[in-house]
């Protein structure tokens, strides 16, 4: 399993609409990311804009590859595309991609390795 987490930056004045149209993300668009191999997503919006998300996948190759062949999500990201900051494409190709940094399950599994040996 593959943990992905971006970043993207949402107009301060469109925040409201933002949190609007991801109240009723639409079903097809829905599907199309589960149909990605995309699971556990989450977003997360501080109030200057700046937007995390994240998500799981087995392989965010082949999911990325899938949903840029997408129509829905083609439709989805032109809808969303005026409402993000300094963003040139559609959103869920250029977004930023964090590092991680800590994964608390990863390091316990190692310290109980550890203990055995």
């Amino acid at each position: 399993m593959t943990r992905v987490c971006f970043q993207l930056q949402v107009d301060p004045s469109k925040l409201d609409e933002y949190r609007a149209r991801h109240r009723a993300v639409w079903p097809s668009m829905l599907q199309e990311i589960a149909a990605s191999g995309r699971r556990n997503y989450s977003l997360f919006l501080r109030p200057d804009g700046l937007l995390i998300g994240y998500y799981e996948t087995d392989d965010a190759i082949v999911g990325d590859r899938y949903l840029a062949a997408s129509t829905v999500a083609a439709e989805w990201e032109a809808y969303m595309g005026q409402i993000f900051d300094g963003i040139d494409g559609r959103a869920d190709q250029v977004s930023v991609e964090l590092e991680e940094v800590f994964n608390l399950e990863q390091q316990l599994s190692t310290a109980a390795a550890e203990d055995t040996a």
